[in-house]
């Protein structure tokens, strides 16, 4: 099984990312499962705004298109913007929309038996927010969240502390990573052998 997660911090390689420190983590327990896992960090690519699936002049999306489709999992780490996921996270969704109306020879879209989880860190506060906002996008586009699907990390209230600058991983922080990791896992390999039904 195969494992892509989306990067959405808002600056390029070589900025330290948070947001690319905890999916470092969720492709880490993956890895316990069996499950190869990827990285792509959005902003070190030319990801057009658009909905549709190319948006022209060396848009970079296609490609990347292209790894989910070939993924089991699909994880989107962000970091919490003004209380919401961000800016680059809402241009993924909205490219994932892309064709959400292609279906397989069954009448089902072709992300249906794909599984979604979710990735998140902040200084301020929003998780939960931002995990509901993306995992209702996941579900308008097709893709099945597993429960457990999510994990996160919040500092205390306006203080500055990044996740990747922790001495150590909370316990409850790594005890939900591995929720995650061994729900999706789980569904992912049961819808692989049990489609959903033909549309």
């Amino acid at each position: 099984m195969r494992a892509v997660a989306l990067v959405c911090f808002l600056a390029a390689s070589p900025a330290r990312s948070s947001s690319h420190h905890i999916a470092e983590q969720v492709l880490a327990q993956f890895a316990r499962h069996d499950v190869q896992g990827e990285i792509v960090r959005i902003a070190d690519h030319d990801v057009r705004p658009g909905t549709r699936v190319d948006m022209g002049d060396s848009d970079s999306w296609p490609a990347i298109r292209e790894k989910v489709l070939a993924a089991d999992i699909l994880v989107i780490a962000t970091p919490i913007w003004l209380g919401r996921p961000s800016s680059v996270c809402q241009r993924v969704l909205e490219r994932l929309n892309a064709k959400s109306s292609e279906t397989d020879g069954q009448g089902r879209p072709h992300t249906y038996g794909k599984v979604a989880a979710v990735a998140v860190d902040g200084n301020e506060d929003g998780a939960h927010k931002v995990n509901a906002n993306v995992f209702q996008g996941f579900n308008d586009v097709g893709f099945s969240p597993a429960p457990g699907a999510v994990t996160y990390w919040v500092s205390e209230a306006l203080q500055g502390t990044d996740y990747q600058d922790l001495d150590e991983t909370p316990e409850a922080v790594a005890s939900t990573t591995e929720t995650l990791a061994s729900n999706a896992v789980h569904l992912a390999r049961r819808l692989t052998g049990r489609p959903y039904p033909a549309a």
